[in-house]
């Protein structure tokens, strides 16, 4: 799955892992049942909804897509506990040779088992990767009955305010 991405990105968005739909249509988020471009458009970042096809469109947006595990499956509790470290390791690297302002983990048991720190909860975190500030967001997945779109696109309107700053 190949990432969407530049250099010095406002806002560099990392998934879980691709899911199959994803992986064979070759577009993040392609499932119909995942609300990310749909809340990607509400919460303000890009002028209108994008589809997965037009991803290529994002980085004159100032973002970028890439994902923690590179391993396509149908779910994401398919994968391993050491997926997830290595997968941190390099997503480490590629966030300190891309520098994007903020990378925004969608998904907080991802950050959680990517960056051993049990204790994260969506939003901010203390944590940086060189210059780069770290934001955890709801998983747009439609399986995360949790969140709706509305709430979810005020979580990534709020990392769209701090990353405009």
């Amino acid at each position: 799955m190949p990432d969407v991405t530049a250099d010095g990105l406002r806002v560099l968005f990392c998934g879980i892992n691709p899911g199959l739909m994803t992986a064979a249509s070759g577009h993040h988020f392609a499932r119909p049942g995942n609300r990310f471009w749909p809340v990607l458009h509400l919460s303000g970042f890009t002028p209108r909804l994008l589809k997965p096809s037009e991803q290529g469109e994002l980085p004159s947006y100032g973002l970028g897509i890439t994902n923690v595990v590179a391993r396509a499956t149908a779910r994401a509790d398919e994968l391993t506990a050491e997926e997830y470290v290595e997968g941190g390791r390099l997503l480490t690297t590629k966030v300190e040779e891309l520098r994007p302002r903020w990378l925004a983990v969608v998904g907080v048991t991802a950050y959680r088992a990517a960056f051993g720190d049990r204790k994260a909860a969506v939003g901010p975190q203390d944590r940086t990767i060189g210059a780069s500030r770290v934001w955890v967001l709801p998983n747009p997945s439609g399986l995360n009955a949790h969140w709706t779109a509305a709430t979810m696109a005020e979580e990534f309107g709020r990392l769209r305010v701090a990353a405009e700053g």
